[in-house]
């Protein structure tokens, strides 16, 4: 697990590609990152995490299941209600964690089994926010060098405030500049990055940095 901080923004994007299971703290998911962190701090044996899709929800549910041998359930909401009625009760009783991963938490995830619903009203709610100028940073660094791709640290902050800040956007844009370096060559600056994203519709090149 990596801490970063938001005066890190500036790291450098050259670094070691990573593993898959590396997480990087910053203020966007450090409360649910601590939370998931201190199962025995819970008032119950279960939480509802919520956040966008490639936020990282997977991963901290795998931490938490090899470090605690607890239980999670993907899309929690979609799964079949009896079960995870049981799974609650089974975690109360072992004093084993359940995380439930939810695209909503209640009242926005609505249970037809009312036993359920009464139980997740008392469940305790983390969730993951969109990328925050550090995080976009990391994440943008730990994709590119994945495909051995190297940029000046200038490019996170050249990018983010003329892209979409979401976790879906960062894989868009490594897609989009790989592509591009790909069928033409080059070496990755940033003038080649906004022709890229701006040949892939995913700039506004002309908003000036805030």
């Amino acid at each position: 697990m990596l801490e970063i901080r938001a005066e890190q923004f500036g790291l450098p994007l050259d670094w070691p590609a990573g593993r898959d299971d590396e997480l990087f703290v910053t203020d966007s998911n450090r409360a649910a990152v601590r939370h998931l962190d201190r199962p025995s701090m819970w008032p119950v044996m279960t939480t509802i995490l919520t956040g966008p899709r490639l936020s990282g929800r997977n991963l901290l549910a795998r931490r938490l299941v090899a470090r605690t041998g607890g239980r999670a359930f993907d899309r929690a909401e979609a799964h079949d209600e009896e079960e995870i009625f049981h799974a609650w009760n089974a975690a109360q009783a072992s004093r084993r964690p359940l995380l439930l991963i939810a695209d909503n938490p209640p009242p926005e995830w609505t249970p037809r089994l009312p036993d359920l619903a009464s139980r997740l009203s008392a469940t305790p709610h983390v969730a993951i926010a969109q990328p925050d100028d550090a995080l976009f940073a990391a994440l943008l660094g730990k994709l590119l060098a994945a495909r051995g791709l190297f940029a000046p640290p200038e490019l996170a902050r050249y990018l983010c405030p003329r892209v979409e800040r979401s976790y879906l956007a960062i894989h868009r844009i490594v897609d989009a500049i790989d592509r591009h370096l790909l069928s033409r060559g080059g070496r990755l600056t940033v003038p080649l990055a906004r022709r890229a994203l701006e040949e892939a519709g995913l700039i506004d090149a002309g908003r000036p940095a805030e």
